[in-house]
């Protein structure tokens, strides 16, 4: 999964499919594990646009769309975020999650 900067997430979100955007910090031991289920999502649905950031390094992006904690999955269509999750629950769960309207 590639690292975005804010210019590569507002392009990728103002192309207007489907993507996510998986925010974490590097101490958090959850996000470790949200991590590796994002990357099997990643070989899962190769379609799908997924980029990830640090989001200490981001505060505008935490601020703009109010990121309460971290593992956050900001998923965008149409050029709006539509949805943000903080429980990653389960690979399945994200893979219907992420599946639904990019067939």
């Amino acid at each position: 999964m590639e690292e975005w900067s804010i210019e590569q997430w507002e392009a990728a979100k103002q192309s207007g499919e489907k993507t996510a955007f998986y925010l974490y910090t590097p101490m958090c031991g959850t996000c470790a594990v949200a991590s590796k289920m994002m990357s099997i999502i990643e070989q899962l649905l190769p379609q799908l646009q997924i980029g990830k950031a640090n989001i200490n390094f981001l505060e505008h992006i935490a601020y703009e769309h109010q990121i309460e904690s971290v593992p956050c999955l900001l998923i965008s269509d149409g050029g709006k975020v539509t949805e943000k999750i903080y429980a990653f629950q389960s690979v399945p769960f994200l893979y219907e999650l992420l599946k639904k309207s990019i067939d």
